[in-house]
């Protein structure tokens, strides 16, 4: 995460840990405590779907849906680290959404950094064909009706151009930077995905239920300075 300051940060001029212009430096802080789910906002999940166990957060992946976090970010770096249980499970984290669920899929707005388990394309083979097995590596996609521009397309999808996520029962990191409309994904280290022109920029994160039991930690935030967003461009405000 350090290198990642350093990259997103370093032609800012810094003095006794605030910027030339007064504000205080950007720095990382936890999402997610380790200990409960302050922060949080159960949106159409059941009661049990969330819970903290040994410092991490584990969700059963039933119902499908999504907890949303209390406040809304336009311009951030996401550390999150995610692992799943089952085979083929999927999961993702929702990035400037409204945080309202389509009623028939349950799912909310926005831009998804996908996780899926590297075993879904070929639990998923369809008239006769496995699916790309890019699909399972950070895609980024638009949902709800938000647009974006992928760098790598597949579709109107973004794929990764480097199959780096690990299987089942093993822990991967993404490292997610949100600027101005244009987000970049790094997988296990090394930055491999992006899409550019979103019509969605400000919003709640939502971490995604859907199906199968997965694990996250270390989930941490740095918030960076605002751009120029309309109010066409920023999800409302939920109570």
């Amino acid at each position: 995460m350090k290198r990642i300051t350093v990259v997103m940060l370093g032609f800012l001029l810094v003095a006794g840990g605030r910027l030339a212009t007064g504000v205080a430096v950007p720095e990382f802080r936890d999402l997610f405590n380790g200990k409960d789910l302050t922060g949080w906002i159960n949106v159409n999940t059941a009661e049990d779907t969330w819970r903290v166990r040994d410092g991490l957060l584990i969700c059963s992946g039933h119902p499908i849906g999504v907890m949303r976090s209390e406040k809304q970010y336009e311009n951030f770096v996401l550390h999150i680290e995610w692992m799943h249980i089952e085979p083929g499970g999927n999961s993702g984290v929702f990035v400037w959404s409204a945080a309202r669920p389509n009623p028939s899929s349950r799912l909310p707005d926005g831009v998804e950094v996908q996780m899926l388990e590297l075993d879904w394309p070929k639990l998923h083979i369809r008239d006769g064909k496995i699916p790309d097995i890019a699909y399972v590596h950070g895609e980024l996609f638009g949902v709800g009706g938000v647009k974006t521009v992928p760098d790598t397309p597949r579709g109107d999808r973004s794929k990764s151009i480097e199959n780096r996520c690990k299987g089942r029962g093993e822990w991967n990191t993404y490292d997610v930077v949100a600027v101005d409309g244009v987000i970049k994904l790094s997988v296990n280290g090394k930055f491999v995905n992006g899409i550019r022109g979103t019509t969605q920029k400000k919003g709640y994160l939502c971490l995604e239920s859907e199906g199968a039991e997965i694990h996250f930690r270390n989930i941490k935030i740095m918030e960076l300075p605002p751009g120029v967003t309309a109010p066409e461009q920023a999800a409302p405000e939920l109570d």
